[in-house]
């Protein structure tokens, strides 16, 4: 069956413009900017509004909450476009905005992507912040301390907006399927599941995610009780498959420890694959990069200590970059960890110690390597006797450093693989020596 055509003349609008927010309590996320007794709030409530540059990833309301700003403080707004508009366009706008002054009436200009105007531009607009003929307000998804000049960012306050979290984008969802502006009032059945789906694969971008279920409700299943949006139409717009993996579900753990285990067992095919499972399903990749962190300490550790730098750099990488350019640097680092050798020496050293630590919390710290900032400290032995053993020939003394319920504990056992073999030699010598000097 054909779908009707609901989509006409004033439909003919993106979704995401259909049902832009008009006041600041129909904007989902941004709360540290615009909640109850925010800064930003304040400012657009008591009508004291700066000159101001919005940062932040795509999709997170950066236009919006410019038009909800004019619309709280009635005043004039002239939309700008960053790739349309020259230095003459400016001029002109500017100059009919300082007549309106005269009126007592102001303006707001809200210039999009403003990274991408040149210096010459963004200056032609910096005598009219500078005398308040106008409100600008900037939008980039850069940082605005290396692409917008300074004499004009320093006239301008930036707000950072937070890319959105998938429950935002869901209310969202669920939001426009209620809202008689967006459907005409048609009933649309599309599974919680389904809409997850979408937020998960949108990764934080609201314009996007209504883009998406738009699209979905056009190639949905139409009948008189309004249209069906099944699983598999959503899957074919986004080219992508639905996997099955729940965040925080039992398939969740379940693939972590399959990465962590092939990992373990020196398998990269295995681990590359069950690292693509997740991050493909939408798991966040930083969570996967705090995994591999631990990993390069639980399983590596001092056989190669180069494994923690490069899971740290991987999980900075992710951080900088995000989904998906960040995959490949994930991708290096999981299997970088595949072909390392391997060591539990200290996660196991550091279990003996916790399981010590806890039973017996109480054992004194050894007087003679305790500090001795007072007198009184000095007169009850606080480091007497202690050895320093930067002054000695072996860099090494015989002083006991444990309590003496557990001096004779060991807990720290090298593994025989990679960069571990020479400190096992290490250790060894260590000992020998001590054992030889015991008595001396």
């Amino acid at each position: 069956m054909q779908q009707p055509s609901l989509f006409r003349n004033e439909m003919n609008e993106p979704l995401a413009a259909r049902l832009r927010p008009e006041t600041l309590d129909d904007i989902i996320g941004q709360e540290h900017l615009i909640g109850e007794g925010k800064v930003l709030r304040r400012m657009i409530e008591n009508d004291r509004i700066p000159s101001m540059i919005f940062w932040g990833p795509p999709g997170v309301g950066k236009t919006t909450l410019a038009y909800v700003i004019a619309n709280c403080t009635k005043a004039s707004f002239i939309n700008f476009s960053a790739v349309t508009s020259g230095i003459k366009e400016i001029k002109e706008v500017m100059k009919k905005a300082e007549d309106a002054t005269a009126f007592g009436n102001r303006t707001i200009v809200f210039v999009d992507e403003i990274h991408r105007f040149n210096k010459a531009q963004q200056d032609a607009f910096l005598p009219f912040v500078e005398k308040g003929s106008i409100v600008l307000i900037g939008a980039t998804t850069e940082n605005p301390s290396f692409e917008v000049n300074g004499a004009l960012l320093s006239r301008c306050k930036v707000f950072v907006l937070k890319q959105l979290n998938e429950q935002q984008i869901v209310s969202l969802l669920k939001r426009a399927i209620q809202d008689p502006r967006a459907f005409q009032g048609q009933q649309i059945a599309i599974a919680e599941e389904d809409l997850y789906f979408i937020a998960g694969f949108c990764n934080g971008d609201a314009r996007m995610a209504l883009s998406t279920l738009e699209m979905a409700v056009l190639n949905g299943d139409a009948d008189e009780k309004g249209i069906t949006v099944g699983k598999q139409i959503i899957e074919d717009i986004t080219s992508k498959k639905s996997f099955l993996y729940d965040k925080k579900g039992e398939e969740h753990y379940n693939i972590i420890s399959a990465l962590h285990k092939s990992m373990r067992n020196s398998d990269p095919d295995a681990a590359v694959y069950w690292l693509a499972r997740m991050l493909e399903a939408g798991e966040d990749p930083l969570y996967v990069a705090r995994r591999v962190i631990r990993f390069a300490s639980e399983d590596i550790g001092l056989a190669d200590p180069q494994a923690l730098r490069l899971a740290v750099a991987a999980y900075d990488a992710c951080h900088y970059i995000g989904m998906p350019e960040c995959t490949v640097n994930l991708a290096e680092a999981v299997i970088y960890m595949s072909m390392a050798p391997k060591s539990n020496a200290t996660y196991v050293a550091y279990e003996k110690a916790k399981t010590d630590a806890i039973g017996m919390l109480n054992e004194p710290v050894p007087l003679v390597i305790r500090n001795a900032p007072t007198k009184l400290m000095k007169d009850l032995d606080y480091g007497k006797g202690y050895q320093y053993a930067h002054d000695t020939e072996e860099k090494l003394t015989n002083m006991q450093c444990l309590p003496d319920s557990l001096k004779d504990r060991e807990y720290y056992s090298p593994g025989n693989h990679g960069v571990e073999t020479r400190i096992a030699e290490r250790l060894k010598q260590i000992k020998d020596w001590k054992k030889e000097h015991q008595d001396k």
